[in-house]
């Protein structure tokens, strides 16, 4: 009796040990390998190390396996569940098998890229009275042994690769008055840094750099100048700098050679320009910043004064481009206010080329062909204690969703969206902390006629001219774009669920695969023994979900909701 009791207590007791024991790290994280500024710069063709996969934005994947003569065998690999839902608009990053995915809901997963296996897992509890008004987040970024993730309440964490453990944390901003997080970090020059959201609540913008090591921060640059630095004198007399906006939630590109960091800079506060009078530097604008000193030493504002919440988030792609028989040193953005702006980098200066409207634009009745500043006309500039209407709307020809550059064809490919117009009508805004900061109540529009909304553009960018454009009859484009050396573009977007492939060269739709969401991820693109992979998140919501809703309102049953579980999505060629 006594050995037959011993005999149960042990059974009993083994699992016990075995649930604490700790668990064996993984092969593929055993094998993990250090991100080094040499990485960076040259990465691995198969590796996809950074949202962009290269500083210079291009979002452009060298591998080839997948051509438009097979992409019809693409078929999903693996699927995994994010556990959460709403808006999913990070890329995937893969490290040596390593993939890494940030979500709503403050989360980083790492999985084995090959099996979708989960790894770890890491979440950082909100609090309950969090300022947020876009619940997302676009991505991680990764140096050395650890993976950089911005929490939305506006703390910068560093989380250990293998392990998902913090490191360390440093706070970027205080949440409360009106500032969080939505953007991946930028790790360039041997530093990371940071941009915040919060254009609706009078933050003051700002880009941060940290130390990846300590998380010692090293440099602060605001994007409203104080009295007395240059750009002051286009503010009013008074406090209102302290309030201006100029929010940075897109990351940011970078040039190694002249060690410039290329930041979009979003709407001054209050929306309605009348209340700022100025041309409010450096709201709507593309800044060049030394990663070593945080000194701006360049800037191109696209349109000043701005009064039609056309954040110009987005950094311009590092495209060297031809006119006029001479190769130029480029910047070009696809802008919010409906305009391909084609610029000139230097060494510190932004220079002016060209620019021309790719969707429907009825505000800027011509531009100076020296300094690109636009003419305005009056009667759709939104002011205090009226109604203006204007095209684009205020979601812009295109929004935040990035375009991609393929070398192999000389085309930038946008996600565009034509068509939409808006109302706006300007009120007193009073400045509270942690309070909204807007100014306006707007409403969209469709222009009349109009056939479609969302669209995929094809430009050359050394004729400058569109090549081709594929458009959605029934839906919006809020998809960001993958090029590869394949030949192929693929986007998700738009409200029937499915992931595309197109023709980089024609434009013909060659593949779509429906998910079990909207697409609103960075599709990206690996290699594991020598096979190719493509991969995105799916999960509709934030603004694409007010999109939706603004034409269901315009067209009643038309545009109903859309599913918004989160997943991961990667497909190979069966």
């Amino acid at each position: 009796m006594k050995s037959s009791l011993n005999t149960v207590l042990a059974w009993a007791i083994v699992p016990v040990i075995a649930a604490t024991a700790q668990a064996p790290v993984p092969l593929v994280l055993q094998n993990y390998k250090g991100v080094t500024s040499e990485r960076l710069a040259k990465p691995e063709d198969g590796d996809w190390l950074m949202i962009r996969r290269t500083w210079d934005g291009w979002g452009y994947s060298p591998l080839e396996k997948i051509t438009p003569a097979n992409v019809t065998r693409l078929q999903p690999a693996w699927i995994f569940s994010t556990g959460v839902s709403s808006g999913h608009e990070s890329a995937p990053l893969v490290n040596n098998g390593v993939m890494f995915v940030s979500t709503p809901g403050n989360q980083v997963i790492a999985l084995d890229a090959k099996t979708g296996t989960l790894l770890w897992r890491y979440r950082r509890p909100l609090a309950a009275d969090v300022v947020l008004m876009h619940p997302t987040s676009r991505g991680v970024a990764l140096y050395g042994d650890k993976v950089f993730f911005a929490s939305a309440d506006a703390v910068l964490v560093a989380l250990d690769a293998k392990t998902g453990k913090e490191v360390w944390t440093s706070k970027v901003a205080v949440n409360k008055d009106g500032y969080y997080i939505s953007l991946a970090p930028l790790v360039a020059g041997g530093k990371v840094m940071i941009g915040t959201s919060g254009g609706e609540w009078g933050i003051r913008g700002f880009v941060a750099a940290f130390d990846p090591e300590t998380g010692r921060e090293l440099w602060r640059t605001f994007t409203i100048p104080a009295p007395g630095e240059p750009g002051s004198e286009t503010w009013p007399k008074g406090d209102q700098w302290k309030t201006g906006g100029g929010p940075i939630w897109v990351t940011g590109n970078y040039d190694p050679e002249a060690n410039l960091a290329y930041w979009g800079v979003g709407n001054g506060g209050p929306w309605i320009g009348d209340q700022r009078p100025g041309d409010n530097l450096y709201t709507a604008s593309t800044i060049a910043i030394d990663v070593s000193t945080g000194k701006i030493k360049g800037f191109h504002q696209y349109h000043p004064n701005d009064s039609w919440d056309w954040d110009e988030v987005s950094p311009p792609l590092l495209i060297d481009y031809k006119r006029q028989g001479r190769t130029i040193k480029g910047l070009i953005d696809v802008a919010r206010d409906g305009y391909l702006w084609f610029l000139e980098r230097t060494d510190g200066q932004i220079n002016f080329v060209e620019g021309t409207p790719f969707v429907k634009q009825n505000v800027f009745t011509r531009l100076d062909p020296k300094t690109g500043r636009p003419d305005i006309d009056p009667a759709h500039k939104p002011q205090t204690g009226k109604t203006t209407s204007f095209c684009p709307s205020l979601w812009g020809g295109k929004n935040w969703p990035p375009a991609a550059f393929s070398p192999k064809t000389r085309m930038i490919y946008i996600p565009a969206n034509e068509n939409l117009c808006a109302t706006s009508t300007g009120r007193e805004a009073d400045y509270e902390p942690g309070q909204i900061y807007m100014g306006a109540q707007s409403s969209m529009t469709v222009a009349p006629g109009a056939d479609h909304i969302g669209e995929v553009q094809a430009w050359n960018v050394d004729t400058g001219k569109r090549v081709w454009t594929h458009s959605y009859a029934e839906s919006m484009n809020w998809g960001p774009v993958l090029a590869t050396a394949g030949g192929l573009v693929f986007s998700g977007g738009t409200n029937d669920r499915k992931f595309h492939a197109f023709d980089a060269s024609t434009g013909k739709l060659l593949w779509e695969f429906p998910t079990n969401s909207g697409i609103l991820g960075q599709p990206v693109s690996f290699m594991m023994d020598g096979r190719q992979y493509i991969a995105v998140e799916s999960g509709w919501g934030v603004d694409s979900r007010s999109l939706q809703a603004n034409l269901n309102r315009l067209f009643p049953g038309k545009y109903p909701e859309i599913p918004e579980g989160g997943a991961i999505w990667v497909f190979e060629l069966k």
